[in-house]
């Protein structure tokens, strides 16, 4: 098993300068996080560069194909196609189905099913012209083969029994939510999570779009337009955009309205009062994504019928295992039928390794919200004053009194903060160069993280981007269990470097 303290040695010895390159964040086989160390190598990955792409030893799930599985893949053409075919692994017959279906809808070419052994995984082999679709529904659904499954699979390992770790981590969940157990459900990542409540939403609402509220992370919108029946969508979540929504839902019935509490990266928080009123008033639900506001900080039961949290962020905090979960809210007026249409579409695909280290790295959850809501509170205070700084994003300069609405009794405004520098395009590179924290995707680990989002998340569509309000140059910051002392002090050096 892995070792659960792992990253820490980030803590002391941060991945920050131009020879870490590609090395993983944390230093574990599956790390979900990859060392971009430079504005140009943030830059030339997006541009699939070879000087970028040849060094990356892991990388960002689902947007990055991970070595175990990339054998598989090899393994299974040989075994079951033909050189000129494309292959991947889901865990079941039913999530195999359903690429093979996106990439029919997207492309009209047809592939097969292909059982790995009488107990599965499941192999699709598709002709090479589909990979791209196929790529686009690994990365969008989030329900491919996770790589120490692929691991597992190529040396013939068996399954790890992990019932009781699962129901520790669900026994964990309901009481920091109130929510009962029964009604929280695991996944082998977040996006699994988002995209089986989307079936299930959609299930009791066929054929109708849903509501995109405030400016989410990249594939939760794709997923909307591109998995189901389509979004409206509403990038800037103020007053405006709450009274447009009325005017949409009255011309239009939806299927539901999801939304992030706060967002990433701008850190707002709409007016989920607002929301929960327009959601009761059209008898849908409302989907909450509360990963950055996290368990410990919010109590959304007052308006949410779902809530949704990668586990892979803040709960588990090591930065090297994927998992999610979604809440049936039982005090919802759709609850009933929530719980039944999400029970006829929920496959349980946790890994067994996975679910014994989630449950393991998850046991001090608590304490490292609690440090990290200090620390973020105090670099933000700091930043807000300095003088190379535009912008400071971080729900209490970003909308302070929707989120503070519905923060637990000793909750805090969370450990995620983005930051616009002033004259931004000359100064963003340098302060990100010169700063001496981790520098990779993902966010929620117990070690530091940076990273340019935008760049990163919507580099083929940046000016669309901004025109929704997320600046091109934004550096968004993830904050660990560093020192705050320590942290302020590497903060203040990348900003004197402006």
């Amino acid at each position: 098993m892995d070792n659960p303290l792992a990253g820490h040695v980030l803590l002391a010895q941060p991945r920050w300068r131009p020879e870490d390159l590609g090395l993983p964040l944390p230093d574990s086989e599956h790390a979900t996080s990859v060392c971009l160390p430079t504005w140009a190598d943030v830059i030339d990955y997006e541009r699939s560069a070879p000087r970028v792409l040849r060094r990356l030893q892991t990388g960002y799930p689902r947007f990055f194909v991970h070595p175990w599985n990339e054998r598989l893949f090899v393994e299974c053409q040989r075994r079951f196609a033909d050189s000129d075919a494309c292959c991947q692994v889901y865990p079941s017959r039913a999530t195999a189905q359903r690429c093979l279906d996106s990439v029919r809808r997207w492309t009209g070419l047809e592939g097969r099913i292909v059982p790995w052994s009488d107990a599965g995984p499941f192999v699709i082999c598709l002709p090479q012209e589909a990979a791209r679709a196929a790529r686009k529904h690994w990365r969008h659904a989030g329900e491919g083969l996770g790589s120490r499954q692929a691991q597992a699979l190529l040396q013939d390992q068996p399954p790890i029994p992990a019932d009781e770790a699962k129901r520790a981590v669900r026994t964990q969940i309901a009481e920091l939510t109130g929510i009962p157990r029964e009604h929280v459900f695991l996944f082998a990542s977040g996006m699994s999570a988002i995209y089986t409540i989307h079936r299930a939403i959609q299930r009791l609402f066929p054929g109708r779009k849903t509501v995109q509220f405030g400016f989410p992370y990249v594939d939760t919108l794709k997923l909307q337009q591109d998995l189901g029946c389509g979004a409206h969508f509403f990038p800037r979540p103020g007053p405006p955009a709450v009274q447009e929504l009325e005017a949409r839902l009255q011309k239009e019935p939806a299927a539901a309205i999801y939304c992030e509490f706060p967002s990433n990266p701008l850190l707002v928080s709409p007016d989920l009062e607002a929301l929960a009123a327009a959601a009761r008033r059209w008898q849908i639900p409302l989907v909450v994504d509360e990963t950055l506001g996290t368990y410990l900080n919010l109590d959304l039961r007052p308006v949410a019928d779902v809530l949704i949290t990668s586990l892979t962020k803040y709960f588990s905090g090591a930065g090297d295992v994927l998992a999610g979960a979604a809440l049936i809210n039982p005090a919802g007026t759709l609850a009933d039928r929530l719980q039944t249409a999400l029970l006829q579409e929920y496959e349980d695909h946790l890994g067994g390794a996975e679910a014994l280290l989630l449950a393991q790295y998850a046991a001090d959850f608590p304490q490292r919200m609690r440090r990290i809501n200090r620390t973020a509170e105090q670099l933000c205070d700091f930043c807000s004053k300095h003088p190379a700084v535009e912008t400071v994003y971080y729900p209490p300069y970003s909308a302070a009194e929707p989120y503070r609405a519905f923060l637990r009794p000793g909750g805090g405004w969370g450990g995620l903060f983005s930051l616009l520098l002033k004259d931004a395009p000359h100064h963003a590179p340098r302060f990100y160069d010169a700063l001496e924290i981790s520098k990779g995707p993902n966010l929620g680990t117990l070690f530091s993280l940076a990273c340019p989002f935008t760049l990163l998340a919507h580099y083929e569509e940046l000016d669309w981007a901004a025109d929704c309000g997320v600046p091109r140059d934004l550096v968004r910051i993830s904050v660990g269990l560093e020192q705050p002392e320590d942290l302020q002090d590497r903060l203040a050096r990348a900003l004197d470097a402006c």
